[in-house]
């Protein structure tokens, strides 16, 4: 489970947060000021920031840099404000994205699993039971010989290699591939799964033991392992 860090100074954005982010496997610490955060890094691990900019004390650009002294975990800023000027301080300071509030729930988690499996995978290399996918080369094998796959259908496996065993809605699915201002329909995401499957089985590898339908809800991958 993916530890995540929640820094605002209004609790009830931090109660929204948390209940986005919890139903969907996060495990959500809570801290009020950016002070309060960077005592809680001093001694537990955590796997992404959620960092707003708007606080008393010290805000959150100088939380963020004073965090890139110490520690590399990934920070998302979180802001009211849509000035180009601050989002370009945020990243100058070392976030790794940025995301205006309000911001809409599938964009938001989407963006965060987007810089989980940068920080997770920072070679683009993966492999799985005989499979290889290498995200710099867009290239998926298995047990050597490679897969032809369409740019969706390489992002579709990609996202399934780096969240095993995690659901994903088809709004969702959407989201993540197509982007959140693409109008996609649902059917389009099942086309995609089945013609992945199916270049998977022609290939040898056993995707129906994998790439799961869960009904009424979306896809995942059923991760056993690595090898």
């Amino acid at each position: 489970m993916k530890t995540l860090l929640l820094v605002d100074d209004e609790p009830m954005m931090l109660d929204l947060l948390s209940l986005y982010l919890s139903p969907i496997g996060y495990h959500c610490i809570k801290k009020e000021s950016a002070r309060e955060a960077i005592n809680y890094l001093e001694t537990h691990p955590v796997d992404l920031i959620l960092l707003d900019i708007m606080m008393p004390e010290m805000n959150g650009l100088d939380a963020c840099e004073k965090i890139r002294q110490t520690w590399d975990t990934p920070i998302i800023m979180l802001t009211a404000m849509s000035d180009k000027t601050d989002v370009v301080k945020g990243l100058n300071n070392g976030a790794d994205d940025y995301i205006s509030k309000p911001f809409d729930e599938d964009v938001l988690i989407a963006r965060i699993e987007a810089v989980l499996r940068r920080q997770k995978n920072e070679t683009g290399k993966i492999s799985y039971r005989g499979l290889f996918l290498d995200q710099n080369s867009y290239e998926l094998l298995y047990n050597g010989v490679e897969i032809l796959l369409t740019p969706k259908e390489f992002a579709m496996m990609s996202l399934f290699l780096t969240n095993q065993n995690k659901v994903f809605t088809r709004e969702h699915l959407i989201t993540s591939i197509w982007g959140y201002e693409v109008s996609t329909e649902d059917r389009t995401i099942d086309s995609h799964v089945r013609n992945l499957r199916e270049k998977l089985r022609k290939a040898g590898f056993p995707a129906d033991n994998h790439l799961l339908t869960v009904w009424g809800v979306g896809y995942k991958w059923a991760g056993k392992g690595t090898l």
